[in-house]
């Protein structure tokens, strides 16, 4: 019997028609574009940034992303794990960030992300050499702490986005409970396509509401500036000093180790296999070397997004094509500033509550893939120390105090490094006796 070309849509190869393929990448854009630009936006804010170079490098971001996510779908040489993940600036490395910017400039900032990003990639490269150091065990426990690390994210943008002045209302709780009953609606009773559409269904059905209730401010569409704007090669001369660099080389290996989980997870749930040493090398050389690139254009480290493998899970569309049009769909939304200003009008209360579920979704893989590596007493100390002291210590504010600021600055906001490190060491050294 002749196979559906709709069938494509979860597989990773095969050809999907634009027309199908538009909505599901369309999905993929809507979960991870706020947070895709919200890190350049903090931090040309915090330092001082006019709107005019901001507003360039909001464009960079989702130009760098899109061609990223290219990389990272199809793989270039060695570089890319052909696997269906988004890639985009990252929150892991926004505090320090933020912090070498203000004491040394962006200049400095630019320079130790690409240091640090070309280290990351050439670790990448060769990860068949370390890679048997990094069990299934831990990598399911990174998963699990990724999964809690998420859940505050969706909570602070189903209220409405932490600062904002409505923060916590009754519009935000309505507009957030909405979208978020929709995508469970949509899960439980839809077909195979609605299911697999659940996001979107939310998303749209929360953004009408919030224009209903008088919540959309469209006032950044009418002030787009031009119609076609390119992006900016290298805004920011890189300066390489030693400090900076090592400090954003610490972070990311931490970013390394959140791959490491969100490939594995991705590759556990939507593939139902073990990841591949060329897999994983691959994606962890497209994390290190587009965030060099990503720094070349001004903006901070890029890696994959959790939310969109969270997304995958879900609806399990895996298809290459379908992820390679979100990534064309990102590289014109840079392209054309009318675009990326209309997305930004969704308010945060309807991607929150659509993220609850995605965010839920990733800590439901962690527990699966700790299932399936089972609960013996050497794997019960481990999960149980890494997740306590990973999460538990860094709920804690000033719990790293007496340690020095580059100790504080790769650990004290950050469980899942603790828990990479924790479980990684006890795995290694712990017998494998009952």
């Amino acid at each position: 019997m002749k196979r559906k070309k709709s069938d494509n849509l979860y597989n990773l190869d095969g050809y999907v028609p634009v027309g199908q393929a538009i909505p599901f990448g369309f999905q993929h854009l809507l979960a991870m574009f706020v947070a895709n630009i919200t890190p350049v936006m903090i931090l040309a804010d915090t330092v001082g940034l006019d709107e005019g170079t901001t507003a360039g490098l909001v464009r960079n971001a989702m130009v760098i992303a899109g061609l990223a996510t290219v990389v990272q779908v199809l793989r270039l040489w060695r570089i890319g794990a052909r696997l269906p993940m988004i890639m985009g600036i990252s929150f892991t490395f926004l505090t320090l960030s933020i912090s070498i910017a203000a004491t040394f400039g962006m200049d400095v900032l630019i320079g130790s992300v690409v240091a640090g990003g070309t280290v990351e990639g050439v670790l990448g490269l060769f990860a068949k050499y370390w890679r048997k150091y990094v069990s299934p065990l831990t990598a399911a426990t990174v998963v699990v702490s990724i999964g809690f690390s998420l859940l505050p994210v969706g909570a602070n943008s189903f209220a409405g986005g932490q600062g904002t002045a409505d923060f916590g209302s009754a519009d935000n709780w309505i507009t957030g409970s909405v979208a978020l009953a929709v995508c469970v609606v949509t899960q439980v009773f839809g077909n195979e396509r609605l299911r697999s559409l659940s996001i979107l269904s939310g998303l749209v059905v929360g953004y009408v509401l919030a224009a209903v209730m008088g919540k959309i401010d469209y006032s950044v569409i009418h002030n787009v500036p031009s119609v076609v704007a390119l992006p900016e090669l290298m805004p920011f001369h890189p300066e390489f000093r030693l400090g900076p660099i090592l400090s954003m080389t610490a972070i990311f290996l931490v970013s390394a180790t959140e791959t490491i989980g969100d490939t594995s997870a991705l590759a556990e749930t939507a593939l139902g296999r073990n990841l591949t040493s060329d897999e994983l090398s691959g994606s962890i050389a497209c994390d290190g070397f587009a965030s060099s690139l990503s720094g070349l254009f001004g903006c901070t480290p890029i890696t994959t997004f959790s939310q969109n493998v969270g997304l995958i899970t879900i609806t399990k569309v895996i298809n290459r094509f379908v992820i390679s049009t979100c990534a064309i769909m990102l590289m014109v939304a840079g392209l054309f500033p009318v675009v990326g200003a209309a997305l930004t009008t969704i308010p945060q209360s309807v991607l929150g509550g659509c993220s609850i579920l995605m965010f839920g979704s990733v800590l439901y893989a962690g527990i699966t893939m700790l299932c399936k590596c089972g609960f013996n007493r050497k794997n019960m100390l481990i999960i149980s120390i890494s997740l306590s002291v990973g999460i538990g210590f860094t709920s804690v504010a000033g719990m790293f105090g007496i340690f020095p600021p580059v100790v504080r600055s790769v650990f004290a906001d950050n469980g899942v490094a603790i828990v990479f490190l924790l479980s990684l060491i006890l795995d290694n050294i712990m017998p494998e006796r009952e």
